[in-house]
């Protein structure tokens, strides 16, 4: 039988990490399937301390839970009071920020890279992902490359978001679109908390 071509239409196949990349990710494949993972879920500055430790800008007051994915953890930044759910995918490719008190609910997916399909050699697209402050990604819903998603809004579960989303709108639909204004009837507690939100 003839021997196929290894690269039937030029792409490159060289990779597009260092070796110092590969090496730190191998390193963090490690981590997170032990230290991390099977860390107990209220070990939240334990996770994070591990994070930082590869580069991550994670604050201390950030709620990652064992189960979340994150690829490539020098790329992401995670603000005040920001929660990720179980199973969640980080996929940091290309820089990806959570603002402040930014919820991303279970089995959501931010995936910050991708390729183009355009060209024959197939390079490798890191593009970033922003996650504006108060905004909630709900349950299952992807995020894909270059996509801004703006401060308040909320992105219904199961949407796919593959464009940028405005600030303070509900936003559903694959792909997600605004559908209404986001509107806070938010109470106040003696202790000043915000609540309703």
């Amino acid at each position: 039988m003839p021997e196929l071509p290894s690269d039937p239409i030029g792409r490159r196949l060289t990779s597009e990490w260092t070796f110092r990349q590969k090496a730190w990710r191998q390193l963090w494949y490690l981590v997170e399937a032990t230290l991390f993972r099977f860390s107990p879920r209220p070990c939240y500055r334990w996770r994070n301390w591990l994070l930082r430790r590869f580069g991550a800008r994670v604050h201390a007051t950030a709620r990652i839970r064992p189960t979340v994915t994150v690829e490539v953890p020098w790329n992401l930044t995670v603000g005040a009071r920001t929660v990720v759910g179980d199973f969640v995918i980080l996929y940091c490719l290309g820089e990806t920020t959570l603002g402040d008190r930014v919820t991303v609910s279970q089995y959501a997916h931010l995936c910050a890279g991708t390729h183009d399909y355009t060209r024959a050699d197939f390079p490798l697209l890191r593009l970033p992902i922003v996650i504006g402050d108060d905004a909630w990604v709900a349950a299952d819903v992807f995020v894909g490359p270059g996509v801004a998603i703006g401060a308040g809004t909320v992105v219904g579960a199961r949407s796919n978001v593959f464009g940028d989303l405005p600030a303070w709108k509900v936003c559903v639909g694959s792909p997600a679109r605004a559908v209404k204004d986001r509107i806070l009837e938010d109470t106040v507690p003696n202790d000043g908390a915000v609540v309703n939100r």
